[in-house]
C-alpha cells in the first residue's frame, strides 16, 4: 500500500503566554509561527506491519513512480505486488499507469473516491499525525523530519500487521 501526506511542522505560539491566575487555566495565543512542512510518500507492508517512508519535495507522478522503483528493487524477483492507490494525481497520470504497465507484476486495487479510509497506510498516517504532531515541539522543517523518521524507525521495529475486522457484510442503509 502507498500513500502521500504532508506533515505540517507544529507551531510554536507567536508570543510567551502569560501565566495563569491561580484558580484560572492558562491562556495560550492563537496566532502562531510555522516551520514549513514535510511530504512523505509511505508504502506499508500488510504482512508485517513495517513502513517504507520517503520525504519527497514534489507530489508528482515522476516522484512516484521513483518510489515505486524503490520498492520494485527492494522486492524479491517474481513476487506479486499488490498496492492500494486512492484516485490522487500523481497515481492517475499518464506517466504512472506507464509505468504500471510495463512492470506487470505490480497489481493496482483503486479505493473508490472519499474512501481512504480503506487504505492502511492512512491508519499509519493518522497514528503518525497523533504520536509526532499533536502538542509536538518542533523547531525546524529539519527537526520536523528527525522526528518523522525516529518514529518510523521505533514503529517497523516493534511493527504488527494492523488487524482488519471488516467481514464483508454490507453495510446496513436507513
Amino acid at each position: 500500500m502507498t500513500g502521500r501526506n504532508s506533515f505540517p511542522s507544529p507551531s510554536e505560539p507567536a508570543s510567551t503566554p502569560e501565566p495563569a491566575r491561580p484558580g484560572e487555566p492558562a491562556r495560550e495565543e492563537f496566532e502562531y509561527r510555522r516551520h514549513g512542512t514535510a511530504s512523505l510518500i509511505a508504502a506499508l507492508d500488510v504482512l508485517t506491519g513495517e513502513a517504507l517512508t520517503e520525504v519527497i519535495a514534489r507530489n508528482d507522478a515522476v516522484t512516484f513512480t521513483a518510489f515505486l522503483d524503490q520498492l520494485d528493487a527492494i522486492t524479491a524477483p517474481g513476487q506479486e505486488i499488490h498496492t492500494v492507490l486512492d484516485n490522487g494525481s500523481s497515481h492517475t497520470a499518464k506517466h504512472t499507469k506507464k509505468w504500471l504497465a510495463t512492470h506487470p507484476r505490480w497489481t493496482v486495487h483503486w479505493t473508490p473516491p472519499h474512501a481512504s479510509w480503506l487504505n492502511q497506510i492512512e491508519l499509519y498516517f493518522s497514528a503518525m499525525t497523533r504520536r509526532v504532531l499533536r502538542h509536538g515541539d518542533v523547531s525546524s522543517r529539519n527537526d520536523l523530519i528527525d522526528k518523522l523518521d525516529v518514529y518510523v524507525i521505533g514503529r517497523n521495529e516493534s511493527a504488527k500487521p494492523y488487524k482488519w475486522t471488516y467481514d464483508g457484510t454490507p453495510l446496513k442503509t436507513t
